[in-house]
């Protein structure tokens, strides 16, 4: 049995053109994603998945995201290939 699953990831708005944002991701990890699927200004923090920016979302929400993305990536082991 093959289990697929999607992430979408926090990311803060920091410029807009048009239909393209750059976006923080945190760490100095930039990066532009399509953000026509929502109504989304600078300073406002995304959900991101594929590229595109799915949802706007509420700043503590955001945060306290992106602190246990970084609480798991802490707590998994380093792998070697």
């Amino acid at each position: 049995m093959l289990i697929v699953m999607c992430l979408a990831i926090p990311a803060k708005v920091i410029s807009l053109k048009e239909d393209k944002a750059q976006v923080d991701f945190g760490e100095g990890v930039l990066r532009e994603v399509n953000v026509t699927l929502v109504n989304a200004k600078v300073g406002d923090y995304v959900l991101v998945h594929a590229g595109y920016a799915i949802q706007v979302v509420e700043k503590k929400e955001a945060l306290e995201t992106i602190q246990l993305w970084n609480e798991i990536l802490q707590a998994e082991p380093e792998v070697n290939i």
